[in-house]
């Protein structure tokens, strides 16, 4: 292969979107179906909830990493004016909760294992007398030695932090895929190995957590809660509360950003519960700032020890990872996020041999839980930034390298998963041209540089549930207007507007004739919930089958009126009519009132959509477990401050391959918003502790990027049509983050020579970098 062969393609060197399709409602930019009550004022979040008689509630924390705990007297709490309800420990069913393995108890009974580790909760008629009550409960504590270094806690001696997990191991994956690794050194010409670090990440949504419980006289309890899926969150919470599932109403009002970390049940959920049961009225239980960045879940924390082994040609051979996970105190998703960290081995690039092999261990520190992008950002950066070593080392470009061994579709991985759509080349491609990487590559000796990293992602993820499914209903009403109901739950993506146009194309009508109900599990039928970037192709699915329903019963009506064949009824331009001859029909007002009038129906059409996926095989790691999977390319581009170490990202070009862009406007937010999130894990966001205590819990010390770091951003939609997707729509929007820290990485070393192997990046490290440089240029 001559150099540059792999880059050489159609390029495209102005669209920002290349459209395979022509719709009249899909693929349009339409506005958000939710934004005037959203910039209006007019939007209902779960804080602005008030009911008759409310209470406020409050949760007592440890203020120790690792204790036990002796006994808890509430008397003078209880005596305070103004208290309703004191609970602790012993008023749960003592069921623990958190995932595949449960091991989190709402309020503690046993143990605490971290600092802010729930143990009591308090209700009361004002948030200050909640906090003066906290004041008054006495907890006697056995204090134990703690541990905060997961390599600390595997080491012999180390403090056991659950009896039962010997080693504080709690998950040891090993997986082998396609050739034995070993076998394979001796095929490479280079093999290189390093290692990575990430640190956790705080989701920082502007909305803290909060849920607002109402158990009345019949035992019957509803919950409005911060929740990205609560039809899953009634099934966990009724267990939790050892209650009937029919007892229990879910309800998500507008969520204020969710990025992963609303998608379980979290404590204030069985407080509120338990604290409404026990006063009698309603309560409500909001987290502070401060109580968001140190007891809700974050980002998993990765040491990631890589080996790739490559051939002088450009072929990869294979790829080796070792990963030491730290996953805080309890479970959460930690087991599937480190799973899935490693199927990112497996996915993009085409080797013979992949070998993974991770601990996920346990440390008294704060949680972990799912974060967008789901354990494979870690792993990314790691691997993204190795093939850019693989490919100095090889003297070839960055971006051919991946050419070369880029996947195409359809195919198998070495994993099992079968891809059926896949524009990575294209992806490259696009990234290629709008950066102008060729020229931009060229500079030496400067402090401006260009990097690249790829990505895949799934459409949905079958772990421990036996479906991944989604349904829809839609009701039309006499007026021509319809009722669409959907279990799934928008958390600002904009899935709402996005199922709005699916079934405005199936049924020919205008968007603005559809409303659109969700996320309330007495109303709406089942979703998984919001992960995975599955909404849009779960519940999208689901949507357009409900509509074809509706469509099946309006065409038969129409068909019979006109004395046509149902098969030549067409729906468009909010009229029904015969195939080539548009006179020759009703408008749609007309069909559903001649509809509903002459027999009488109830026009309802209802779908449900379960993909072709399979449950993960824990003994292999292998498995089918997204229907389709979203590929692309991201290029950064930065300055270096020679003076601070400092470094600003100026431009971002990202592609991404979406199947089909349902709506490109939304698609580019989401870009841009993704990008920004992953600037901030590479250059800006960490917690600090000590002894297991978050030293900067607030916006002030807690860094992210403002507006004055937000470079340009120039993003490109690559359809490939998914056969499976609704209209050839993947799930897209976790994956634009995933390769932000690598590619910024890279761009700092093209700038400077200087490789960031851990982030968020230390600024003093550039500056030391750059100082070791002048010593050696010195010394020669």
């Amino acid at each position: 292969m001559k150099p540059g062969d792999a880059l050489k393609g159609e390029l495209r060197t102005t669209p920002r979107r290349i459209s395979m399709a022509k719709y009249a409602c899909v693929g349009k930019d339409l506005p958000r179906v939710d934004g005037p009550a959203k910039v209006t004022g007019d939007a209902v979040y779960c804080a602005d909830i008030y009911l008759k008689g409310m209470l406020h509630g409050k949760m007592l924390r440890s203020p120790h990493p690792h204790a036990r705990i002796i006994h808890i007297d509430t008397t003078k709490a209880e005596k305070l004016p103004g208290v309703r309800a004191v609970v602790t420990g012993s008023d749960t069913t003592g069921r623990k909760y958190g995932g595949v393995v449960a091991d989190k108890q709402p309020l503690a009974t046993d143990k605490v294992r971290y600092v802010g580790d729930e143990v009591g909760a308090v209700a009361a008629d004002s948030v200050d007398i909640a906090e003066e009550a906290l004041d008054l409960i006495q907890v006697e504590y056995e204090v134990f030695p703690a541990v905060f270094d997961p390599f600390e806690a595997t080491k012999p001696g180390a403090p056991r932090i659950h009896d039962h997990v010997e080693n504080n191991i709690s998950y040891h994956a090993l997986y082998q895929w396609g050739e034995p690794v070993d076998r394979l050194v001796d095929k490479c010409d280079v093999v290189l190995e390093d290692s990575f670090r990430t640190h956790s990440q705080i989701h920082a949504y502007l909305e803290p957590h909060c849920s607002v419980a109402s158990w009345d006289q019949n035992g019957n309890v509803t919950v409005w809660a911060t929740s990205q899926g609560p039809h899953t969150v009634k099934v966990e919470l009724a267990k939790t509360l050892g209650i009937p599932e029919h007892k229990l109403r879910v309800i998500k009002p507008t969520l204020g950003g969710g990025f992963g970390g609303k998608r379980h049940v979290i404590e204030p959920y069985v407080a509120a519960a338990l604290l409404s049961k026990k006063s009698g009225r309603p309560v409500k239980v909001e987290y502070t700032r401060e109580e968001e960045y140190t007891v809700s879940r974050h980002r998993h924390p990765m040491n990631i020890f890589l080996k790739i082994g490559a051939r002088k040609d450009g072929k990869l051979v294979f790829f080796d990872a070792r990963n030491v996970v730290d996953n805080g105190a309890y479970n959460s998703s930690g087991m599937a996020i480190t799973f899935y960290a490693g199927q990112s081995l497996a996915s993009i690039y085409r080797v013979k041999g992949v070998r993974y092999d991770a601990r996920l261990v346990y440390t008294n520190t704060n949680f972990g839980g799912p974060f967008r992008g789901y354990g494979s950002l870690q792993m990314r950066f790691a691997l993204e930034s190795m093939l850019d070593m693989v490919a100095e080392e090889i003297g070839m470009d960055p971006a051919e390298l991946r050419m070369h061994n880029a996947i195409e579709g359809p195919t198998v991985t070495l994993d099992k998963k079968r891809v059926t759509s896949c524009g990575l080349k294209e992806c490259i491609r696009e990234v290629v041209t709008s950066s102008n990487w060729k020229e931009k590559r060229k500079r030496t000796g400067s402090v401006r540089g260009l990097g690249m990293a790829c990505y895949d992602y799934a459409s949905g993820f079958k772990s421990h549930y036996p479906h991944d499914s989604s349904s829809a209903i839609i009701k039309v009403n006499d007026d021509g207007s319809v009722d669409l109901f959907s279990g799934a739950s928008d958390i600002g993506q904009g899935s709402d507007t996005t199922l709005c146009q699916i079934a405005a194309e199936v049924l020919g009508i205008d968007i603005e004739r559809i409303k659109i109900f969700t996320a309330d599990t007495e109303i709406a039928p089942l979703d998984l919930g919001t992960y995975g970037s599955r909404v849009t192709f779960m519940a999208g699915n689901a949507v357009k089958r409900a509509a074809l329903e509706v469509q099946d019963l309006l065409a038969k009506e129409v068909a019979e009126e006109l004395e046509a064949a149902p098969g030549d009824i067409l729906f468009e331009g909010s009229r029904i009519f015969v195939a080539g001859s548009p006179q020759r029909g009703f408008s749609f007002t007309e069909a559903v009132k001649m509809t509903l009038n002459k027999k009488g129906l109830i026009l309802v059409g209802r779908g449900s959509y379960d993909p072709p996926t399979e449950l993960i095989n824990l003994g292999t790691g292998e498995g089918q477990v997204s229907p389709t999977y979203s590929y692309g390319a991201q290029a950064a581009e930065v300055e270096v401050d020679p003076e601070t170490g400092s470094v600003k990202v100026e431009k971002i070009y990202t592609a991404a391959d979406c199947g089909f862009a349902i709506n490109p406007l939304s698609l580019h937010g989401q870009a841009h918003g993704s990008a920004v999130c992953g600037l901030g894990m590479a250059l800006f966001e960490r917690p600090f502790l000590h002894e297991g205590r978050v030293l900067n819990p607030s916006f002030l010390d807690y860094q992210i990027p403002t507006s004055l770091d937000v470079p340009e951003i120039d993003s490109i939609l690559v359809e490939t049509i998914d056969p499976e997707g609704p209209f050839g729509a993947k799930g897209v929007c976790e994956g634009y983050q995933v390769p932000a820290a690598p590619a910024i990485a890279n761009a700092i070393y093209h700038a400077t020579g200087i490789r960031i192997k851990e982030i968020p990046l230390n600024p003093e490290e550039i500056l030391k970098g750059l100082e070791r440089q002048k010593r050696q240029r010195s010394e020669t």
